[in-house]
């Protein structure tokens, strides 16, 4: 029986999950869900279902009117989605900024909202769309103005410190530093790669050593929404790659499922999404405590650079594997950090 892709574990997890939540939502969000199957991913399926749940049980528990009525049980949508009201759904909006879940305090801030607005706005237009309903209450909502945030990234001296801080291992206890040594050529492969490629941390984890080509200096990789693509690499990621995978993922035996990974945990397991994280967070403390560096700020270092080097925005995008070039453009082809240095001494308050 051939070896379940990184891919594939993860659409089944997430299709596990998935069936989970659905138990918990009115019965007749279950045909909304099964034509999203042919659109969205397993993962943006999960969210969908995630961010209804939190809507469906602010009305059950927040409003008195829909408190009374059995609404899980409901397998007709009219009955319930064209009494929603525009207030009903500014509420909910407002109830999102700061509210309770299991105990636990939660808030959202504009980009949460209009997340959890997006997912309530696609189930409504399906079943308003099928004529299943008669009103469409969030398409009469005023959506909040999304706010960009400047990229944060590291600087040319902060990614030659990180590399050298890897390499080192200084500052290190003497335990810290024997697993260090276990973990050194695989965690420089890793942040090479990320730093050289600008691939997404999963498309990362996601690798098998098939997928390493060194005669053309490329990687396959599997996109958002599934699809294949190949990325090249330069001869320092490459050189990074062969020192991990000669020296020590041919000496490491895998756990069962996990044969085919190319970065394993010390666990003998495919490492996790989570613990390339930590490793990154770990490495990029000691070279900056302003920053708060995670893989996808070293994908943002990657489309920065390779930006202010080309100007191409059209490349960023293509290389990055954005489906649209707009979000490219929002992200990358602003006023750059460089820039911004420039300006700081450009007006003088006082003559020398």
């Amino acid at each position: 029986m051939p070896t379940k892709t990184y891919k594939e574990m993860n659409d089944i997890e997430n299709i596990r999950k998935l069936r989970e939540v659905l138990k918990t939502l009115p019965k007749f969000c279950k045909s909304y869900f099964i034509s999203l199957e042919t659109t969205k991913s397993t993962r943006t399926r999960l969210s969908y279902a995630y961010d209804l749940s939190i809507f469906f049980e602010f009305l059950n528990q927040s409003n008195p009117y829909y408190a009374k009525m059995n609404m899980y049980d409901i397998a007709d949508p009219s009955l319930l989605l064209d009494q929603i009201t525009r207030t009903d759904i500014e509420e909910y909006m407002s109830f999102l900024q700061d509210y309770d879940k299991n105990g636990v305090n939660r808030s959202n801030k504009d980009s949460g909202i209009l997340r959890k607005l997006a997912a309530l706005r696609s189930m409504y237009l399906y079943y308003f769309t099928n004529e299943m309903i008669r009103t469409n209450a969030p398409s009469q909502v005023s959506v909040p103005k999304r706010h960009y945030k400047n990229i944060i990234r590291l600087d040319v001296d902060e990614i030659a410190m990180l590399l050298d801080y890897v390499e080192s291992g200084e500052k290190l206890t003497a335990s810290q530093k024997r697993t260090f040594e276990k973990t050194k050529l695989r965690d420089i492969a890793i942040l090479t790669l990320l730093l050289g490629t600008g691939i997404r941390v999963s498309e990362c984890v996601g690798l098998d050593l098939k997928d390493v080509d060194f005669n053309n200096n490329c990687i396959k990789v599997i996109r958002k929404g599934g699809n294949e693509d190949i990325v090249y690499f330069s001869y320092e990621v490459a050189e990074a790659l062969s020192n991990y995978m000669e020296i020590d993922r041919n000496n490491i035996l895998p756990l069962d499922g996990h044969e085919e990974a190319l970065f394993i945990s010390l666990k003998k397991q495919r490492m996790s999404v989570r613990s390339v994280e930590r490793m990154v967070k770990k490495y990029s403390s000691q070279v900056t405590t302003v920053k708060n560096i995670t893989p996808h700020k070293l994908r943002s270092t990657y489309g920065t650079t390779l930006y202010n080097e080309t100007g191409d925005i059209y490349l960023v995008a293509e290389v990055l594997g954005h489906k649209d070039v707009n979000t490219t453009q929002k992200h990358y082809a602003a006023s750059s950090e460089d820039r911004k240095r420039k300006a700081a001494n450009i007006v003088r308050l006082r003559e020398k």
